[in-house]
């Protein structure tokens, strides 16, 4: 009889260290310390470490070497990392040190695979705003929003059809290959995890741009038994439907105007909002 192979990974996205003001340096060798001790083999990181790509990179290289050969780390890019320090084809094309856009790692001895993308938006979570259209959503982003810091070539319903062929070319390939897969994005893949308001236009303008319900409709269509993302700083429990069980790892802002952990301080609130997974 074969031995069964267990992986043990570990799920964070949005830890905002700039934003938050906090020492990343201090905090990479307390995560790196909880990682080890617990024995994670992979660490997956959703996005938004720094509003800054090259920070953001240079933190997972960092990171990396902290760990060692036990831990693996690989992450995407959220919004904020795509402000500053990266251009759109870089973002697309390039290939950084576990950084994992549009490409996969297979697990060793099983047949898991992980799966990246940074992912996109296409406004159909404003859909309840009354007469919004894209030309509205995108005023609004261009006027409010964090993300009209971002270069890209085409509009953001392209980029999005875009990301989900990309997506579903990941998924044919690992369906044809017998994989089992793990992915990771920055975006919501699902309606369900949004708040609307019923007297805040501002909020209900921001949900067009948390990402798009194709995305988990596609998601759901390939079994996909393990969904990673962030950008909406919520903190709910791991919601399954059908194969598939998402998880918003996110641990979001603790500001003067905006609190929303738990804990007082920056580790407690990352203990808390790390979903360690094993994999068999």
């Amino acid at each position: 009889m074969e031995a069964i192979v267990i992986v043990r990974l570990a799920f964070s996205s949005d830890n905002h260290f700039d934003v938050n003001r906090v020492d990343a340096a201090a905090m990479m060798q307390a995560q790196a310390a909880y990682l080890l001790q617990n024995g994670v083999q992979w660490y997956l990181i959703a996005g938004d470490l720094f509003n800054d790509f090259q920070r953001s990179q240079q933190f997972v290289v960092d990171l990396q070497a902290l760990l060692g050969a036990q831990t693996q780390v690989r992450w995407i890019a959220g919004n904020h990392d795509m402000v500053h320090g990266i251009s759109y084809d870089e973002l697309e094309t390039s290939h950084f040190d576990g950084y994992l856009h549009n490409q996969y790692v297979d697990i060793p001895a099983t047949n898991w695979r992980i799966i990246g993308n940074n992912g996109w938006y296409d406004y159909q979570y404003g859909e309840n705003v009354p007469d919004a259209s894209a030309a509205a959503f995108l005023q609004w982003k261009n006027a409010f929003w964090i993300d009209r810091a971002i270069k890209q070539p085409m509009s953001d319903l392209e980029r999005t059809d875009l990301m989900l062929n990309q997506v579903k070319g990941q998924l044919s390939l690992a369906r044809a290959e017998g994989k089992q897969v793990v992915f990771m994005t920055h975006f919501v893949p699902r309606a369900g995890y949004l708040r609307f308001s019923t007297d805040n236009r501002f909020w209900n303008m921001a949900n067009a741009l948390m990402g798009t319900p194709r995305l988990g409709e596609l998601l759901e269509e390939f079994q996909v038994a393990h969904v990673l993302f962030g950008h909406l700083h919520v903190h709910p429990q791991p919601l399954k439907v059908a194969k598939t069980t998402y998880y918003d790892q996110a641990v979001g802002y603790w500001l003067k105007r905006i609190n929303e952990w738990r804990a007082d301080k920056f580790m407690d609130e990352w203990y808390q909002d790390t979903k360690i997974i094993d994999l068999k």
